[in-house]
């Protein structure tokens, strides 16, 4: 019996899913075979989805010669760092901790247009000094092959210093990691993407801790309320609220609307606006040329 249209298009999807995690593996396989040849690496561990995956794969390859190496800085909430210790000890991988305060650092306080390329440098020769120190091997990082489509400046940093990206090696896409991820049952693989506090700063605002407080309280408190993919952009005392088109409506309910306003005043805002174009990654760069 002839099939209908609808079971062919369920069939054409059902042999591209399958296509696409064949693909997935194939690239797995090419990752942990680079892996290998390092014998001993060091993974800048952030507990996002892409260094989360990489820190996996290490271990799984390496046993206890891959261990995480974790900065700790104003630049990313303190749930983030709990989440990467907690991945750690779930795992059974060793981390190491870096402290580095990037904001007594020239230049990137006053947040130029490559505060991103000062940070990161900054941020790696913190952590390359330690895995020298430690003799803790290679240092990677996460980034894949999709962070190539965005300005970046801080991946010159990273090539400068001699910071491998296995993931990007390996061709691997977001796509690829989040479904690899869950096949790994890694409680990462959906989790929302996330940048530095400080890309939450227009360009030339000056960043200080008492608004990179702010800006980490308000989205604690998107968080909390259940919006899982969102941004708090801050501009001067104004902050610019980026959540998904879908969750308009929510964050226009009465109740939600008044306490989200009340709370941010609370923190230090003024006003307290909804972004109509809603979440991207990297707005803030839509303003350079």
């Amino acid at each position: 019996m002839e099939r209908t249209t609808h079971e062919k298009i369920q069939t054409q999807q059902t042999e591209s899913t399958i296509q696409v995690k064949s693909n997935a593996q194939e690239k797995l396989a090419c990752l942990k075979q680079r892996l290998k040849e390092l014998g001993r690496v060091a993974i800048a561990f952030s507990s996002g989805v892409d260094s989360a995956f990489l820190l996996k794969a290490a271990h799984e390859v390496l046993g206890n010669r891959a261990v995480a190496v974790t900065v700790h800085t104003s630049f990313f909430p303190k749930r983030e760092l709990e989440e990467a210790e907690l991945f750690c000890r779930q795992y059974g991988i060793t981390q190491y901790t870096v402290p580095c305060e990037v904001l007594k650092l020239e230049g990137i306080a006053q947040n130029p247009k490559n505060r991103c390329y000062l940070c990161k440098r900054s941020l790696f020769e913190a952590m390359l000094d330690l895995a020298a120190q430690h003799n803790l091997g290679t240092l990677a990082e996460g980034s894949n092959l999709d962070d190539e489509s965005d300005y970046r400046p801080g991946m010159q940093a990273i090539k400068e210093l001699g910071v491998i990206s296995p993931l990007r090696e390996a061709f691997l896409t977001k796509e690829d990691i989040r479904t690899l991820s869950h096949t790994m049952g890694l409680s990462t693989w959906d989790k929302p993407s996330f940048a530095c506090l400080a890309s939450r700063f227009a360009y030339g605002e000056t960043i200080t801790e008492e608004k990179l407080d702010m800006v980490e309280q308000a989205e604690q408190l998107l968080i909390s309320l259940g919006f899982r993919q969102m941004r708090v952009r801050i501009h001067g005392k104004m902050a610019r609220i980026e959540i998904e088109p879908k969750d308009f409506v929510r964050l226009m309910q009465e109740d939600v609307r008044e306490l989200v306003v009340k709370k941010l005043q609370a923190y230090g805002f003024t006003y307290v606006a909804m972004d109509l174009k809603g979440f991207r990654s990297g707005s803030m760069n839509e303003t350079l040329s």
